[in-house]
């Protein structure tokens, strides 16, 4: 199966990381973001990966402001 999950913007990586770490921080979860994070439970998981998704809808959504 071939993974289709590229990248489009350049740095897009970056912060993403960034952004992941920044909320593990926000929620007190203890992640290593150059390491190993199979210690992590289902729960935090998706707490982090939730919030990212919320945070970039809010940026889609401030980006188009009022252009709907």
């Amino acid at each position: 199966m071939a993974r289709n999950n590229q990248l489009v913007v350049p740095g897009a990586k970056a912060a993403l990381s960034k952004m992941k770490v920044e909320i593990a921080q926000e929620y007190g979860i203890a992640f290593t973001p150059d390491g190993y994070n199979g210690n992590l439970i289902t729960r935090d998981a998706g707490t982090i990966g939730g919030n990212i998704t919320r945070r970039l809808v809010q940026m889609a959504e401030q980006s188009l402001g009022g252009r709907m």
